[in-house]
């Protein structure tokens, strides 16, 4: 099984274990921001920066600010900016 595969139906097995099935996880987003974080702090800061984001963007979704994926883009992309003030 590709590398691709086995990311989607793992992520369908713990949405559906959190009784979430059906929530839109944008995979290459998150893997993106934590290599971006392994890279720009420390590597354990990759599962760290993607739970803080994800955390994030469920209070945000939660509490009506804004729909599942805007929130998860936002909170990728307030994450990214924090990553990139670090290198400035």
């Amino acid at each position: 099984m590709e590398q691709q595969a086995i990311l989607d139906a793992w992520c369908s097995e713990l949405l559906a274990k959190l009784e979430i099935s059906g929530t839109p996880v944008d995979i290459q987003a998150v893997l993106a921001l934590a290599g971006e974080a392994a890279h720009g702090v420390v590597r354990p800061a990759a599962p760290l920066t993607t739970f803080i984001a994800g955390f994030a963007a469920g209070l945000a979704a939660g509490s009506g600010q804004a729909s599942d994926d805007l929130a998860m883009r936002s909170a990728i992309e307030a994450a990214r900016q924090v990553l990139l003030a670090r290198d400035a």
